[in-house]
């Protein structure tokens, strides 16, 4: 797996779009969103339908063509440097079809920020885009409105990413060692959704793998680890980061499972590396080369996350 194209950093003053590729978004907290934006001297521009609500299915935000238009518009939009979306919940994946990926690739390159369902856009922008993105905070999430540390992780890895070339915490290593390799992940839910999609990769080889899930029972994940490692998903990956577990099964529950599905893998394996559906969630670049070391905790890219 090779490294993918870093977009450039932002600056004060550059503007943004916020979108909602996924769920339905609550109005205050999208507004709550934007005023911390603004105190970050960002522009922040809404699209145009990332406040309605799909006439039908109440899970989404918008019919799948708005959802797409705003998308599309944002990120073909010269002014703008940014695409950030504000929620997950569900619905990337009935929008993706939909994109003009031609139009995409030749608007030029843009930073992305998005997590969980939007696992289908990071993997989509990788494969047809050839582009780096980060798996961080979005606007309008509970979270990140209410917690300074996840607000001071993504501002510094905007404005300032070669502050924040090492990721450290205080998980424990599933399954010790070193490794080489070029992030990339999210949910694995939406991970084994993708196999077989033009949107995702075929495999993961040479990556190092960054995992978390929200609200899974346990047989559901294994369900998932199961698939991708029958289909020869994971074969040749270098490493696996696990972030949270928020809403799924109690660690002494889940903590065998992830050993048993990824520990015969032959590579390093941690855990509770703090990024995904947690308080203070740490932004985390895809599609970046990077060591990992599980004995000390820490994640170190070769680079900035963005130029």
């Amino acid at each position: 797996m090779k490294e993918l194209t870093r977009p450039r950093r932002l600056a004060p003053g550059a503007r943004v779009a916020v979108v909602a590729p996924s769920g339905p978004v609550p109005e205050e907290r999208l507004q709550a969103g934007l005023d911390v934006l603004r105190g970050w001297d960002l522009e922040p521009v809404a699209g145009a339908h990332v406040l309605d609500r799909h006439p039908e299915f109440g899970y989404l935000a918008g019919t799948d063509a708005d959802r797409a238009a705003d998308f599309q518009r944002a990120w073909c939009d010269p002014s703008v440097d940014a695409v950030l979306c504000a929620r997950g919940g569900y619905g990337a994946q009935r929008m993706i079809d939909l994109l003009d990926w031609d139009a995409l690739r030749a608007a030029g390159p843009k930073v992305f920020v998005g997590f969980s369902d939007l696992t289908v856009v990071h993997e989509a922008i990788a494969v047809r885009l050839g582009l780096a993105t980060l798996y961080g905070p979005m606007a309008a999430g509970a979270d990140f409105l209410k917690n300074a540390r996840a607000q001071e992780h993504l501002r510094a890895t905007l404005f300032a990413p070669e502050t924040v070339r090492t990721l450290a915490w205080d998980g424990a290593a599933l399954v010790p060692g070193r490794a080489l390799g070029v992030t990339l992940g999210g949910c694995p839910s939406l991970l084994a959704t993708g196999l077989g999609t033009p949107h995702s990769r075929s495999s993961a080889r040479g990556g190092l793998l960054c995992l978390e899930d929200v609200g899974e029972e346990t047989y559901r994940l294994d369900r998932y680890l199961t698939q991708l490692l029958r289909c020869g998903w994971l074969d040749g990956v270098r490493g696996v980061l696990l972030g949270s577990w928020e809403e799924c099964a109690d660690p002494a529950e889940l903590r065998p499972l992830l050993a048993d599905r990824l520990g015969g893998l032959g590579v390093p394996v941690v855990e509770d590396v703090g990024f995904g559906h947690c308080a203070g969630a740490l932004t985390v670049p895809f599609g970046v080369a990077a060591e990992l070391d599980a004995d000390t905790g820490t994640l170190a890219l070769a680079e900035p996350a963005l130029r």
